[in-house]
Protein backbone atom coordinates (compact mmCIF):
# COMPACT_ATOMS: atom_id res chain seq x y z
CA UNK A 1 0.00 0.00 0.00
CA UNK A 2 1.04 3.17 -1.02
CA UNK A 3 2.19 5.80 2.25
CA UNK A 4 1.57 9.60 2.42
CA UNK A 5 2.77 11.99 4.86
CA UNK A 6 -0.07 13.72 6.15
CA UNK A 7 -0.96 15.68 9.48
CA UNK A 8 -4.12 16.39 10.97
CA UNK A 9 -5.35 19.20 9.40
CA UNK A 10 -7.45 21.90 12.09
CA UNK A 11 -7.16 25.16 9.59
CA UNK A 12 -7.54 25.58 5.81
CA UNK A 13 -5.61 28.59 3.71
CA UNK A 14 -7.46 30.09 0.87
CA UNK A 15 -5.10 30.71 -2.04
CA UNK A 16 -8.32 33.17 -3.12
CA UNK A 17 -8.57 34.19 -6.56
CA UNK A 18 -5.53 35.66 -7.16
CA UNK A 19 -2.34 36.48 -5.71
CA UNK A 20 -1.75 39.97 -7.60
CA UNK A 21 -2.02 42.77 -4.80
CA UNK A 22 -2.64 45.13 -7.44
CA UNK A 23 -5.47 44.37 -8.75
CA UNK A 24 -7.46 43.36 -5.15
CA UNK A 25 -9.00 46.40 -5.04
CA UNK A 26 -10.74 46.20 -8.17
CA UNK A 27 -11.97 42.70 -7.49
CA UNK A 28 -13.47 43.69 -3.89
CA UNK A 29 -15.18 46.70 -5.74
CA UNK A 30 -16.74 45.11 -8.27
CA UNK A 31 -17.40 41.69 -6.08
CA UNK A 32 -18.86 44.37 -2.91
CA UNK A 33 -21.25 45.99 -5.98
CA UNK A 34 -22.43 42.83 -6.93
CA UNK A 35 -22.87 41.47 -3.87
CA UNK A 36 -24.67 44.26 -2.65
CA UNK A 37 -27.54 44.34 -5.88
CA UNK A 38 -27.86 40.97 -4.80
CA UNK A 39 -28.94 41.36 -1.01
CA UNK A 40 -31.13 44.29 -2.48
CA UNK A 41 -32.97 43.25 -5.74
CA UNK A 42 -33.74 39.78 -3.68
CA UNK A 43 -34.57 41.56 -0.52
CA UNK A 44 -37.19 43.14 -2.69
CA UNK A 45 -38.53 40.39 -3.91
CA UNK A 46 -39.26 39.31 -0.78
CA UNK A 47 -40.76 42.15 0.33
CA UNK A 48 -43.37 43.08 -2.61
CA UNK A 49 -44.23 39.03 -2.70
CA UNK A 50 -44.70 39.18 0.79
CA UNK A 51 -46.66 42.99 1.21
CA UNK A 52 -48.33 42.87 -2.19
CA UNK A 53 -52.02 41.53 -1.99
CA UNK A 54 -51.81 40.69 -6.08
CA UNK A 55 -49.10 38.38 -5.22
CA UNK A 56 -50.42 35.68 -2.63
CA UNK A 57 -49.98 33.42 -5.22
CA UNK A 58 -47.55 29.87 -5.64
CA UNK A 59 -45.50 31.26 -8.28
CA UNK A 60 -44.55 34.06 -5.91
CA UNK A 61 -44.10 32.38 -2.93
CA UNK A 62 -41.72 30.17 -4.62
CA UNK A 63 -40.08 32.89 -6.38
CA UNK A 64 -39.81 34.30 -2.82
CA UNK A 65 -38.02 31.21 -1.80
CA UNK A 66 -35.59 31.64 -4.75
CA UNK A 67 -34.69 34.60 -3.79
CA UNK A 68 -34.44 33.97 0.08
CA UNK A 69 -31.77 30.86 -1.05
CA UNK A 70 -29.60 33.73 -3.38
CA UNK A 71 -29.56 35.42 -0.61
CA UNK A 72 -28.11 32.50 1.76
CA UNK A 73 -26.33 31.64 -1.71
CA UNK A 74 -24.37 34.28 -1.93
CA UNK A 75 -23.82 35.29 1.87
CA UNK A 76 -22.31 31.82 2.37
CA UNK A 77 -18.98 32.71 0.38
CA UNK A 78 -18.75 36.21 -0.91
CA UNK A 79 -18.12 38.06 2.34
CA UNK A 80 -15.73 35.59 3.56
CA UNK A 81 -13.84 36.72 0.33
CA UNK A 82 -14.57 40.00 0.50
CA UNK A 83 -12.71 39.88 4.44
CA UNK A 84 -10.08 37.98 3.09
CA UNK A 85 -9.06 40.32 0.21
CA UNK A 86 -7.36 42.78 2.25
CA UNK A 87 -6.67 40.38 5.32
CA UNK A 88 -3.10 39.00 6.04
CA UNK A 89 -4.83 35.97 7.61
CA UNK A 90 -7.13 33.58 5.15
CA UNK A 91 -7.49 31.06 7.58
CA UNK A 92 -10.32 29.16 8.36
CA UNK A 93 -10.66 26.59 11.05
CA UNK A 94 -11.87 22.53 9.77
CA UNK A 95 -15.07 22.92 11.65
CA UNK A 96 -16.06 26.25 9.93
CA UNK A 97 -14.53 24.77 6.36
CA UNK A 98 -17.07 21.57 6.76
CA UNK A 99 -19.86 23.63 7.96
CA UNK A 100 -19.49 25.86 4.87
CA UNK A 101 -19.53 23.13 2.77
CA UNK A 102 -22.51 21.51 4.48
CA UNK A 103 -24.82 25.19 4.00
CA UNK A 104 -23.42 25.81 0.60
CA UNK A 105 -23.88 22.18 -1.09
CA UNK A 106 -27.54 22.10 0.53
CA UNK A 107 -28.07 25.57 -0.58
CA UNK A 108 -27.02 25.21 -3.93
CA UNK A 109 -29.23 21.60 -4.02
CA UNK A 110 -32.01 23.30 -2.72
CA UNK A 111 -32.29 26.10 -6.15
CA UNK A 112 -32.67 22.90 -8.41
CA UNK A 113 -35.47 21.98 -6.86
CA UNK A 114 -36.75 24.94 -5.95
CA UNK A 115 -36.55 26.00 -10.34
CA UNK A 116 -38.63 22.32 -10.26
CA UNK A 117 -41.08 22.87 -8.39
CA UNK A 118 -41.43 26.11 -10.12
CA UNK A 119 -41.60 24.51 -13.41
CA UNK A 120 -44.69 22.22 -11.95
CA UNK A 121 -45.93 25.47 -11.30
CA UNK A 122 -45.93 26.87 -14.62
CA UNK A 123 -46.88 23.05 -16.04
CA UNK A 124 -49.90 23.30 -13.76
CA UNK A 125 -50.69 26.52 -14.61
CA UNK A 126 -50.52 26.07 -18.73
CA UNK A 127 -51.71 22.80 -18.78
CA UNK A 128 -54.34 22.24 -16.57
CA UNK A 129 -55.61 26.29 -15.95
CA UNK A 130 -59.11 25.08 -14.37
CA UNK A 131 -57.71 22.92 -12.18
CA UNK A 132 -54.53 25.03 -11.17
CA UNK A 133 -56.56 26.50 -7.75
CA UNK A 134 -57.32 23.40 -6.54
CA UNK A 135 -53.74 21.74 -7.27
CA UNK A 136 -51.32 24.30 -6.52
CA UNK A 137 -52.42 25.12 -2.94
CA UNK A 138 -50.23 27.51 -0.26
CA UNK A 139 -50.48 24.33 1.76
CA UNK A 140 -48.90 22.26 -0.66
CA UNK A 141 -46.21 24.83 -1.90
CA UNK A 142 -44.96 24.94 1.91
CA UNK A 143 -45.13 20.83 2.03
CA UNK A 144 -42.63 21.04 -1.30
CA UNK A 145 -40.67 23.49 0.03
CA UNK A 146 -39.68 21.99 3.64
CA UNK A 147 -39.65 18.42 2.50
CA UNK A 148 -37.11 19.41 -0.26
CA UNK A 149 -35.17 21.32 3.03
CA UNK A 150 -35.17 18.05 4.58
CA UNK A 151 -33.78 15.67 1.84
CA UNK A 152 -31.04 18.39 0.87
CA UNK A 153 -29.94 18.89 4.28
CA UNK A 154 -29.62 15.19 4.75
CA UNK A 155 -27.83 14.91 1.07
CA UNK A 156 -25.33 17.87 2.56
CA UNK A 157 -24.25 15.82 5.45
CA UNK A 158 -23.42 12.68 3.35
CA UNK A 159 -21.05 15.12 1.92
CA UNK A 160 -19.84 16.86 4.53
CA UNK A 161 -18.81 13.92 6.32
CA UNK A 162 -17.22 11.92 3.38
CA UNK A 163 -14.86 15.08 2.98
CA UNK A 164 -14.55 15.47 6.68
CA UNK A 165 -12.97 11.55 6.78
CA UNK A 166 -10.19 12.37 4.13
CA UNK A 167 -6.56 12.53 4.96
CA UNK A 168 -4.73 15.97 3.91
CA UNK A 169 -1.75 16.60 2.39
CA UNK A 170 -1.90 20.19 2.52
CA UNK A 171 -4.43 22.85 3.97
CA UNK A 172 -3.72 25.21 1.32
CA UNK A 173 -7.19 25.52 -0.85
CA UNK A 174 -6.89 26.80 -4.12
CA UNK A 175 -10.22 28.65 -4.36
CA UNK A 176 -11.97 31.52 -1.85
CA UNK A 177 -14.11 29.19 -0.23
CA UNK A 178 -14.39 25.59 1.19
CA UNK A 179 -15.98 23.51 -1.57
CA UNK A 180 -15.83 19.72 -2.58
CA UNK A 181 -13.82 19.58 -5.62
CA UNK A 182 -10.76 21.91 -3.63
CA UNK A 183 -11.27 19.70 -1.03
CA UNK A 184 -11.02 16.56 -2.53
CA UNK A 185 -7.67 17.55 -4.25
CA UNK A 186 -6.01 18.15 -1.55
CA UNK A 187 -6.58 14.55 -0.05
CA UNK A 188 -3.11 12.04 0.12
CA UNK A 189 -5.03 9.91 -1.93
CA UNK A 190 -7.41 9.87 -4.58
CA UNK A 191 -11.10 10.06 -3.02
CA UNK A 192 -12.60 7.35 -4.53
CA UNK A 193 -15.66 7.12 -2.36
CA UNK A 194 -16.38 10.60 -2.73
CA UNK A 195 -16.06 11.04 -6.58
CA UNK A 196 -18.22 7.87 -6.50
CA UNK A 197 -20.68 9.37 -4.37
CA UNK A 198 -20.72 12.35 -6.81
CA UNK A 199 -21.01 11.09 -9.38
CA UNK A 200 -24.06 8.32 -8.48
CA UNK A 201 -25.89 9.78 -5.74
CA UNK A 202 -24.64 13.06 -6.86
CA UNK A 203 -25.57 12.97 -10.14
CA UNK A 204 -29.31 11.70 -9.62
CA UNK A 205 -29.82 14.29 -6.49
CA UNK A 206 -29.07 17.03 -8.92
CA UNK A 207 -30.12 15.87 -12.05
CA UNK A 208 -33.42 14.44 -10.89
CA UNK A 209 -34.71 17.87 -10.59
CA UNK A 210 -33.37 19.28 -13.90
CA UNK A 211 -35.10 15.94 -15.83
CA UNK A 212 -38.58 17.04 -14.35
CA UNK A 213 -37.87 20.38 -15.28
CA UNK A 214 -37.08 19.04 -18.80
CA UNK A 215 -40.52 16.87 -18.87
CA UNK A 216 -42.31 19.38 -17.53
CA UNK A 217 -41.30 22.11 -20.26
CA UNK A 218 -42.26 19.17 -23.04
CA UNK A 219 -45.68 18.92 -21.62
CA UNK A 220 -46.09 22.66 -21.43
CA UNK A 221 -44.44 23.13 -25.06
CA UNK A 222 -47.04 20.42 -26.20
CA UNK A 223 -50.00 22.40 -24.81
CA UNK A 224 -48.37 25.83 -26.19
CA UNK A 225 -48.53 24.30 -30.06
CA UNK A 226 -52.07 23.35 -29.55
CA UNK A 227 -53.33 26.80 -28.34
CA UNK A 228 -55.04 28.92 -31.58
CA UNK A 229 -54.83 32.14 -29.68
CA UNK A 230 -52.06 33.94 -30.23
CA UNK A 231 -53.10 36.18 -26.99
CA UNK A 232 -52.58 33.01 -25.28
CA UNK A 233 -49.61 31.70 -26.63
CA UNK A 234 -47.33 35.25 -25.92
CA UNK A 235 -49.20 35.28 -22.45
CA UNK A 236 -47.59 31.29 -21.81
CA UNK A 237 -44.19 31.82 -23.17
CA UNK A 238 -44.32 35.09 -21.18
CA UNK A 239 -44.39 33.17 -17.53
CA UNK A 240 -42.09 30.78 -19.17
CA UNK A 241 -38.62 32.94 -19.88
CA UNK A 242 -37.39 33.83 -17.23
CA UNK A 243 -37.74 30.52 -15.59
CA UNK A 244 -35.93 28.97 -18.51
CA UNK A 245 -33.19 31.68 -18.19
CA UNK A 246 -32.37 30.93 -14.46
CA UNK A 247 -32.56 27.37 -15.12
CA UNK A 248 -30.27 27.63 -18.07
CA UNK A 249 -27.87 29.44 -15.89
CA UNK A 250 -27.79 27.23 -13.03
CA UNK A 251 -27.53 23.91 -14.34
CA UNK A 252 -24.83 25.34 -17.18
CA UNK A 253 -22.91 26.25 -13.94
CA UNK A 254 -23.17 23.63 -11.90
CA UNK A 255 -22.72 20.67 -14.61
CA UNK A 256 -19.38 22.42 -15.53
CA UNK A 257 -17.95 22.35 -12.56
CA UNK A 258 -18.84 19.20 -10.46
CA UNK A 259 -19.37 16.37 -12.89
CA UNK A 260 -16.33 15.62 -13.54
CA UNK A 261 -12.90 13.77 -11.73
CA UNK A 262 -11.19 15.42 -9.63
CA UNK A 263 -8.33 15.19 -11.89
CA UNK A 264 -9.37 17.48 -14.05
CA UNK A 265 -10.31 19.90 -11.53
CA UNK A 266 -8.06 22.83 -12.70
CA UNK A 267 -8.11 26.42 -10.33
CA UNK A 268 -8.02 29.34 -12.78
CA UNK A 269 -11.28 27.91 -14.92
CA UNK A 270 -12.90 26.21 -12.06
CA UNK A 271 -12.70 29.59 -10.10
CA UNK A 272 -14.19 32.02 -12.69
CA UNK A 273 -17.51 29.69 -12.84
CA UNK A 274 -17.60 29.44 -8.46
CA UNK A 275 -16.87 33.55 -9.16
CA UNK A 276 -20.48 33.10 -11.85
CA UNK A 277 -23.17 31.14 -9.49
CA UNK A 278 -21.62 32.41 -6.29
CA UNK A 279 -21.97 36.36 -7.24
CA UNK A 280 -23.30 36.62 -10.84
CA UNK A 281 -26.48 34.24 -10.70
CA UNK A 282 -27.72 35.41 -7.32
CA UNK A 283 -27.42 38.81 -8.71
CA UNK A 284 -28.93 37.70 -12.04
CA UNK A 285 -32.10 35.81 -11.00
CA UNK A 286 -34.19 39.22 -9.81
CA UNK A 287 -33.04 41.17 -12.82
CA UNK A 288 -33.88 38.82 -14.52
CA UNK A 289 -37.62 37.88 -13.52
CA UNK A 290 -38.64 41.78 -12.59
CA UNK A 291 -38.32 43.26 -16.06
CA UNK A 292 -40.07 40.59 -17.58
CA UNK A 293 -42.71 40.60 -15.71
CA UNK A 294 -45.23 43.00 -14.86
CA UNK A 295 -47.17 41.90 -11.90
CA UNK A 296 -43.47 42.50 -9.88
CA UNK A 297 -43.06 45.69 -11.63
CA UNK A 298 -46.17 46.81 -10.71
CA UNK A 299 -45.75 45.39 -6.99
CA UNK A 300 -42.17 46.63 -6.88
CA UNK A 301 -43.43 50.59 -8.08
CA UNK A 302 -46.21 50.14 -5.22
CA UNK A 303 -44.20 49.19 -2.50
CA UNK A 304 -41.70 51.88 -3.36
CA UNK A 305 -44.05 54.29 -3.71
CA UNK A 306 -45.55 53.24 -0.06
CA UNK A 307 -42.00 53.74 1.14
CA UNK A 308 -41.05 56.62 0.31
CA UNK A 309 -44.29 58.82 -0.38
Amino acid sequence: MEAHNYTLVTEFVFLGLTSRLDIQPVIFGVIFAMHLITIVGNSLIITVTWIDPKLKTPMYFLLSQLSTIDICFTTITVPQLLIHAFSRSKTISFTQCMTQVFFFVAVGNMEGYLLAAMAYDRYVAICTPLRYGAIMTQKLCICIVLVFWLLMFLNSLLHTILVSRLHFCSNRILHFFCDLPPLMQLSCSRPFINELVILTEGITATLSPFIFILVSYVCIVVTVLGLRSTAGLRKALSTCSSHIVVVTLFYGTVIRLYFQPVSSYTLDRDRQVAVFYTVVTPMLNPIIYSPRNQEVKGALRRTLSKIFQ
